[in-house]
């Protein structure tokens, strides 16, 4: 069985700091890419940041030299270290584990999602 669950979520103050994990199981977790998603009401949901499977990562514009996403194989763990929090970071994270088949018509995409933690930033 395949599960992905988000854990350290909560209320912070601007400028304050959080700590995201995610712990997955049921699959072979090295081989994954992993993505850390947020929504919040009314909008859609949007990547924030991304480790692949050789850890090269990524990270949305908005969240540049604040957040830093980690990955420790061995514990099956991806981590989120957010720092310099601003009330617009107000969301639900949720993780996401994808795996891209190369097929003959193109990638075909699975992925697998947590239930999401939410982060709440206010003074």
């Amino acid at each position: 069985e395949v599960r992905l669950v988000e854990s350290g979520g909560g209320l912070a103050q601007p400028g304050g700091s959080l700590r995201l994990s995610c712990a997955a199981s049921g699959f072979t977790f090295d081989d994954y890419h992993i993505g850390w998603f947020r929504q919040a009401p009314g909008k859609e949901r949007e990547l924030v940041a991304g480790i692949t499977n050789g850890d090269s990562t990524n990270y949305a514009d908005s969240v540049k030299g604040r957040f830093t996403i980690s990955r420790d194989n061995a514990k099956n763990t991806v981590y989120l270290q957010m720092n310099s929090l601003k009330p617009e970071d107000t969301a639900v994270y949720y993780c996401n584990a994808r795996y891209v088949l190369m097929t003959i018509v193109g990638p075909a995409p699975r992925d697998y999602w947590g239930q999401g933690t939410q982060v709440t930033v206010s003074s």
